[in-house]
C-alpha cells in the first residue's frame, strides 16, 4: 500500500521534451532548418548552429538572423488497466484514454557572425532543449490506476468504485548561449571551436483532489470513508483479539482462522493509517533550475561541387536544484527527483552530427545528414539513460532550389530511431520513433534583407508497452507535432 501512495506523486515527471532532435535536445533552432532539416553541411547564417565551421565561407561583413517558432505538440497515452472499470467517468470501461497538449507559442532564437579575412566570430542565442508546456489536463494512467487499485483493495471493506479530479502539467526550457569562433586554414578547409552554455528552468504542477468513493450509500468524500472504515476496522479488531485473549487465559490453543483473521485486520488497520495522510488530495509544486557548459568543435570541407562538415557538441553536465513542497525522502527513489534541494541530473548528451551538401548545377543542392546522440554515455535522473537499448541516430535529406535571384524554396525530411525499451517507457516522459517533413521558402526583399518561411510536422511511430506484472494492464504512446516559423536575416 505505501508503494500504491508514494505512486501518486511520480506522475509528475511529464515534462515538455524536444520537439525535434534527440531525448532531450532540440535541433529546430532556424526557419532554415525548418524548411529543410538537413543543414548539416549547407552554407548559411543558420550554420552558427548546425555547420558553424562552415560560416566562414560566407561573404564579409556582419550577418545577423532573427527566428520565431510556433510549436503545437499533442501527447497520446491510450491505457488499459481493470482497475479503470471501477471510475465513475469510464463508463464500466477498461481502458481509456489520456492526451496532454504541449504548446510552445515562443520559440525565439538569434545567429549572429561577423567575418573579416579568414576568421567568422559567431553566436548564436536559442532554447537548445525543453521549449514549452505539457498539461494533461484529466491527470495520466498511472496516476488514475493508483486510486484505481486503492478502490480495488478496499472492496472487501464496502468500497464499489472511485471518482476524482486530477490535473498536472510541466513546463521546461533549456536557454543556450554559444560563441566561438570558425578559422579558415586553406581556401576550402576551415576549422571551429566554441563553447555553450545551457540554463535550465523548469516547474511541475500537480494536483489529485476531490476523491470519492462509491458504497452502497452512494459516494463520499475519501476522507469521510477512510475515517469510517477505520472506525469499523479498529472494532472488529478489538472483538478478535478480546476473543483471542479468552482463548489464552483457558489455556485453549487459539484457533487459526481467528489469528489469520487478526493479522489481516492488522494489516488493513496499517495500510488505512497510510491513506490517512492523503485524504485531502496532493498538491504539489517544484521549481528547477541549473546550468552547465560544454566545448563544441566543428570542420568544413569544399571539394569541386562537394561540401562537407561535421559538427562535435561535447557533453554538457546540468544538475537542476529544486525548490519544492515535498520536503521529506520518498521510499520510492523516483518521487526523491522533486525533493527540496535535491540536485537532478539532467545531461544534455554528446552530439556528432556528420552532412554532405552536392551542387549538381549551382541553382540546386542535394543534402544528407546524420546525427548521432550520445544518450548512454549521458546522466540522467536514475539512471534512466542505461534503460535505452543504444543511442539516437537520426538520417536527414532535403533539397533546396534557387527559383531565381530573389526566391529559394526547399524541403527535406528526417527520420528518427531512439533506443527505447519497455523499461524506459512509461507515460510521465517518453518519446516515440518518428519521421518528420518541412518545407519554406527565403525570400530576398532587398540586398541586405531576406525574410523565411516554413512549416515542420513530425509523425509518430505507436509504441506498445505490455509487460507489466499486471495481467491486462498495457499502455500505447504516441505524439504528434507540428511548428510554424519565420524569420528574417540582415547582412551589412
Amino acid at each position: 500500500m505505501k508503494k500504491i501512495v508514494f505512486s501518486l506523486i511520480v506522475f509528475t515527471m511529464t515534462t515538455l521534451t524536444a520537439f525535434a532532435g534527440g531525448i532531450l535536445t532540440n535541433t529546430n533552432q532556424s526557419i532554415l532548418f525548418l524548411k529543410n532539416p538537413a543543414r548539416d553541411a549547407a552554407i548559411g547564417l543558420d550554420g552558427v548552429y548546425s555547420n558553424p565551421a562552415g560560416v566562414v565561407f560566407m561573404p564579409e561583413g556582419f550577418h545577423i538572423a532573427l527566428n520565431w517558432q510556433y510549436a503545437h505538440q499533442t501527447r497520446t497515452i491510450t491505457s488499459t488497466n481493470p482497475v479503470f472499470a471501477l471510475g465513475k467517468k469510464n463508463g464500466g470501461q477498461s481502458v481509456k484514454e489520456f492526451e496532454g497538449v504541449a504548446d510552445a507559442p515562443v520559440i525565439p532564437s538569434l545567429q549572429g557572425a561577423y567575418n573579416k579575412g579568414n576568421w567568422s566570430i559567431q553566436f548564436n542565442l536559442s532554447v537548445p532543449g525543453g521549449g514549452g508546456s505539457c498539461e494533461f489536463a484529466d491527470g495520466l494512467g498511472s496516476f488514475e490506476s493508483v486510486v484505481g487499485s486503492i478502490a480495488h483493495m478496499l472492496q472487501p471493506l464496502g468500497a464499489q468504485g472511485y471518482d476524482m479530479d486530477s490535473y498536472m502539467k510541466g513546463r521546461q526550457y533549456y536557454y543556450g548561449v554559444q560563441v566561438g569562433a570558425a578559422y579558415k586554414i586553406y581556401p576550402n578547409l576551415s576549422v571551429y571551436g566554441g563553447l555553450r552554455m545551457l540554463y535550465g528552468d523548469a516547474t511541475y504542477k500537480a494536483k489529485l483532489n476531490n476523491i470519492q468513493v462509491k458504497t452502497e450509500g452512494g459516494y463520499v468524500d475519501f476522507a469521510d470513508y477512510l475515517q469510517g472504515a477505520s472506525t469499523t476496522v479498529n472494532n472488529n479488531l478489538t472483538l478478535v483479539n478480546t476473543a483471542i485473549a479468552q482463548y489464552q487465559a483457558a489455556g485453549i490453543d487459539v484457533p487459526a482462522e481467528l489469528l489469520a483473521q487478526q493479522q489481516q485486520l492488522e494489516a488493513t488497520h496499517g495500510s488505512l493509517l497510510q491513506l490517512q495522510k492523503y485524504a485531502q488530495g496532493v498538491n504539489l509544486l517544484c521549481n528547477q533550475d541549473g546550468v552547465g557548459f560544454a566545448p563544441v568543435i566543428g570542420v568544413d570541407y569544399k571539394v569541386s561541387n562537394f561540401n562537407f562538415a561535421a559538427k562535435y557538441e561535447f557533453k554538457t553536465q546540468i544538475r537542476m536544484k529544486n525548490e519544492s513542497t515535498v520536503n521529506e525522502a520518498s521510499e520510492i527513489a523516483a518521487v526523491n527527483k522533486y525533493r527540496d534541494g535535491e540536485r537532478v541530473n539532467e545531461d544534455a548528451p554528446a552530439l556528432l552530427t556528420i552532412g554532405a551538401q552536392w551542387k549538381p548545377i549551382d541553382i540546386v543542392s542535394l543534402n544528407l545528414g546524420w546525427h548521432h546522440y550520445f544518450d548512454k554515455d549521458a546522466s540522467w535522473y536514475n539512471n534512466t539513460q542505461d534503460l535505452l537499448k543504444h543511442n539516437t541516430n537520426e538520417f536527414l535529406a532535403g533539397v533546396e532550389w534557387d527559383v531565381n535571384d530573389k526566391l529559394n524554396v526547399s524541403c527535406g525530411g528526417q527520420l528518427t530511431r531512439y533506443g527505447l525499451s519497455d523499461e524506459y517507457m512509461n507515460d510521465m516522459s517518453f518519446v516515440v520513433n518518428s519521421y518528420s517533413i518541412g518545407l519554406g521558402f527565403n525570400y530576398k526583399v532587398s540586398d541586405n534583407v531576406t525574410i523565411s518561411a516554413a512549416y515542420f510536422q513530425t509523425n509518430y511511430e505507436n509504441y506498445n508497452r505490455n509487460d507489466y506484472p499486471t495481467a491486462g494492464v498495457s499502455d500505447t504512446f504516441t505524439r504528434i507535432n507540428r511548428v510554424l516559423g519565420v524569420g528574417c536575416q540582415l547582412d551589412f
